[in-house]
């Protein structure tokens, strides 16, 4: 299948208009149309190649909200006209322990990423979601939910999961004290998430700027970290953190934040932290923890949740044209929250 989209030629090129080929359908694939994709802080950083295993030519995007085209003989699940949607993976092994138990993001033959990743069976280089048509293996295909805002939802199968999968991890509930740092892309969406599982959501920022755009978005309060008086009356006062600064940054403060036995969640920075003092860490009993994304059932999961208390990013839709300006923008942190494509901008080429 010919199709077209965005791509980068190497690290610092802008994007632009790629003609490439999606394989032929397999007898378990689902052909789509994309309808929408989201733009994601990853996007960035792998187009410039910051995390240094960048391949070329890259077609980035794994936040993808489609409509089915096309199945293969063996496809139960999904038949052309359904609303479908993928994430950051479109395979695994199916075999090892964590893809039995549905955790196919920690395969440990490692999980096939949906662009800059290699096919499992050809080993050729897969394309992502800045283009008009994916072909995708049927147990990576997602069911978007009947009354899920099809234009909306797309960030959900990054910033969503990438949130929910900690919440659903260490068990927030109603009455859960919850603290979220940073209210970018990850951050507003573990807001709305943990809102929405009854707990109490505290955003922790620098200063108190956000505290209108906090209490929007259903959290409870806003704490200043610069003031240190107001970090010393929070001592012990959450069972759960959750991390989504994506830049080198130093945790400290925020573990005596912590109750006893609680966790602080890493889920935006990809590298190094500066260093950690380990005093609060062991007079706690206090963690300090990473996630990545959840697996397919979890992400199904969390769409669905989604759909039943109808929770949706806050988001900018753009045409694909525009997305070098909406990189440039994204790295000024200018956006609330989350930038998606409307792949009818491309037309009927690139």
């Amino acid at each position: 299948m010919q199709t077209f989209g965005y791509a980068a030629q190497s690290a610092g090129v802008p994007l632009a208009p790629f003609t490439f080929q999606r394989r032929a359908l397999r007898a378990n694939d689902v052909a789509m149309e994309i309808l929408y994709c989201g733009v994601c802080h990853s996007d960035l950083h792998q187009a410039r190649n910051d995390w240094g295993a960048s391949r070329y030519p890259m077609v980035p995007g794994h936040e993808i909200v489609g409509r089915v085209t096309a199945v293969g003989p063996e496809v139960k699940q999904y038949k052309v006209g359904d609303s479908v949607a993928v994430g950051c993976m479109v395979d695994s092994c199916q075999v090892c322990d964590q893809c039995r138990k549905g955790e196919e993001q920690m395969c440990r033959e490692h999980n096939t990423q949906t662009y800059n990743g290699l096919d499992r069976i050809t080993r050729e280089v897969t394309y992502g979601g800045y283009s008009k048509h994916l072909v995708v293996r049927e147990e990576f295909v997602l069911r978007v939910p009947e009354g899920l805002e099809l234009a909306k939802a797309a960030p959900l199968l990054c910033a969503g999961i990438t949130t929910y999968s900690p919440l659903r991890t260490w068990n927030v509930g109603p009455g859960s004290r919850v603290g979220v740092i940073g209210l970018g892309g990850l951050g507003h969406m573990a807001v709305k998430l943990a809102v929405g599982m009854g707990a109490k959501v505290t955003v922790l920022s620098r200063s108190a700027d956000k505290r209108a755009d906090a209490l929007a978005l259903g959290a409870d309060a806003l704490l200043v970290s610069s003031d240190p008086q107001a970090m010393a009356r929070a001592q012990s006062n959450f069972d759960l953190i959750i991390d989504t600064i994506p830049v080198r940054h130093d945790v400290s403060p925020y573990m005596p934040l912590l109750d006893i036995d609680c966790t602080l969640v890493i889920v935006g920075q990809v590298g190094p932290i500066d260093e950690q003092l380990t005093l609060p860490m062991l007079l706690g009993r206090r963690r300090l923890a990473g996630s990545p994304i959840g697996g397919i059932a979890q992400t199904q999961e969390m769409l669905d949740f989604c759909a039943r208390k109808n929770i949706l990013p806050d988001c900018e839709m753009i045409a694909m044209q525009d997305i070098n300006q909406a990189f440039e923008r994204m790295e000024r942190a200018d956006v609330r929250y989350r930038f998606v494509i409307d792949m009818a901008s491309l037309g009927n080429g690139a």
